[in-house]
């Protein structure tokens, strides 16, 4: 059974809002997408190629996981916010943070799905994740998530 990584808003503490620019060397990638159909298709393809650039999709859950969860975030912008999204990656210091940023000003909630058809993605976010969250941005907001890189306990961890 999935195990829920923390609450069911996004953390509210500051200091995960708006993230530092990574160190030279890293890995970042931006780009934005019309709100097609394929778009959420189209931004798993973009992960999965960056990371195997990175050299991180060695680790498969991480390129799995990172993949699954970035459809989910391609696919809210795309029904809920109906306008562009861009999509940012950054690989650092073994963490792998990826951000949606869409003209919607809503901040996404946990449900439970039940038999539903849909309404499962940020629970799919809260459990997988390391760390999520979400910060307004210009007229819209950014939700992002973390995933650890390194494959150990801790792995990519802030400490306090």
């Amino acid at each position: 059974m999935l195990q829920l990584s923390g609450g069911h808003l996004p953390d509210p503490e500051a200091r995960y809002g708006p993230f530092p620019q990574p160190p030279l060397g890293a890995g970042h990638l931006s780009v934005e997408y019309d709100p097609r159909p394929c778009a959420a298709r189209e931004a798993r393809a973009e992960v999965r190629r960056h990371l195997e650039r990175w050299g991180l999709a060695e680790r498969e859950e991480v390129a799995d996981v990172a993949e699954l969860l970035v459809g989910e975030l391609a696919a809210n912008a795309v029904l809920h916010a109906a306008s562009r999204f861009r999509l940012t990656l950054f690989a650092a210091h073994g963490v792998l943070r990826c951000e949606v940023t869409d003209a919607d000003r809503r901040v996404p909630r946990v449900l439970r799905a039940g038999h539903a058809e849909n309404g499962r993605g940020m629970f799919l976010v809260d459990a997988l994740a390391q760390r999520w969250g979400c910060h307004p941005d210009g007229p819209g907001k950014t939700v992002w998530f973390e995933l650890g890189t390194c494959g150990s306990d801790g792995c990519g961890r802030r400490q306090p």
